[in-house]
């Protein structure tokens, strides 16, 4: 699958809020797991950081998923 995120008024997103966000993760807890067993990877590296900063621009990729985050959308 392949998505893209967007983060609308918010600068970033903490990793393990994206992937909660995301449906990813049944919730934080399963989430930091996730990022604790080295999991998810950001822009092609393992991310370990729990609350790393999500930022317009970044790919994360988990489990076949890969996800694009983007700044904003049309309220259109």
């Amino acid at each position: 699958m392949h998505a893209t995120v967007y983060l609308e008024d918010q600068e970033y997103i903490a990793l393990c809020d994206l992937l909660k966000l995301a449906g990813l993760a049944d919730s934080g807890g399963q989430a930091k797991a996730l990022i604790a067993e080295g999991l998810v990877c950001r822009n092609g590296s393992i991310e370990t950081r729990k609350t790393a900063k999500i930022r317009a621009g970044d790919t994360i990729e988990f489990n076949g998923t890969v996800l694009d985050i983007a700044a904003g959308y049309d309220h259109d």
